[in-house]
């Protein structure tokens, strides 16, 4: 199956929920993850490009602003990694993060992937109602190497 850069945009209330990367506000997402911050990567500037090429990305928009951001990582068929979760603080606790996760879930490109993976910080109550979930006993370590 050809890859979808993105499937149609629904709603959820004001809120607009778009796969289409032609719709990000790429400075918005820029500053999101790449100035320093409590939810930066450390992604170096010159990278940032790669970031969205070389990711299924979705955003959330409110009158026309975006206001949340997501983004997967995957093969489409063994695994898939989701990251950089975001809704801008006034839009938090309105439903509009499970309505984004339940529009990422959704993505025809995503569905019946094997293997989900998520690193998280905080808001584990609403990954845990996808099923995400920490375990007890994991003969893995998260391991990293920064290189270049």
């Amino acid at each position: 199956m050809p890859y979808q850069q993105s499937y149609p945009d629904t709603t959820f209330g004001e809120y607009t929920l778009s796969s289409t990367k032609k719709k990000l506000d790429l400075t918005y997402v820029y500053n999101l993850l790449c100035v320093p911050s409590k939810y930066s990567t450390g992604l170096p500037v010159e990278r940032f490009p790669l970031v969205i090429e070389n990711s299924v990305c979705f955003g959330v928009f409110y009158q026309g602003k975006q206001v949340g951001f997501a983004r997967v990582i995957t093969d489409f068929s063994e695994f898939a990694s989701l990251w950089d979760v975001f809704i801008d603080d006034e839009h938090r606790s309105k439903g509009v993060g499970k309505a984004l996760m339940k529009y990422v879930f959704e993505h025809p490109r995503l569905k019946g992937i094997f293997r989900w993976f998520l690193m998280t910080e905080d808001a584990h109550g609403l990954y845990q109602k996808y099923g995400f979930k920490t375990e007890a006993y994991n003969p893995y370590v998260m391991m990293k190497v920064n290189i270049g």
